[in-house]
């Protein structure tokens, strides 16, 4: 089907909102490390659902679990310092200035990757460095 993608980027849309506020709220009463600790912890539950329900054996490549293993630590690396900034600062700028980071995807897609950027992306690009603009000042 054409649109099999709209529910679930609509969950994920969901989810990630009720996320950052309850990362904020976490920050409220430990900090940012501990909250990561335990955040990850969460994550490792529904990684073991997931495995617990899997076939084996898994269908494993070396350059997959390399670019996996890199994407989890950008990932982890990326989620603690969100956490510091949002127990810093407000969580409607903070959470809405990381939610820009399709900007870096976009610009890595088209050097690395070689996929083109059509003009409304590019408009959108622009627009975006100016959001970052003016969510800073």
């Amino acid at each position: 089907m054409k649109n099999e993608w709209f529910v679930p980027a609509l969950l994920t849309l969901c989810l990630w909102g009720v996320w950052g506020v309850l990362q904020k709220l976490a920050t409220h009463h430990m900090a940012p490390k501990n909250v990561y600790i335990f955040s990850a912890l969460g994550a490792i539950s529904v990684a073991l659902a997931i495995l617990s329900t899997s076939r084996f054996p898994l269908g494993l490549s070396a350059d997959g679990t390399f670019f996996a293993v890199l994407a989890g630590i950008c990932s982890s690396v990326g989620g603690l310092l969100f956490l510091q900034a949002v127990s810093k600062g407000e969580a409607s700028v903070v959470i809405t200035f990381t939610a820009l980071y399709p900007i870096v995807t976009i610009i890595l897609s088209f050097t690395l990757l070689r996929e083109s950027i059509t003009m409304k992306q590019g408009i959108g690009i622009v627009l975006a460095f100016l959001s970052m603009m003016f969510l800073h000042g």
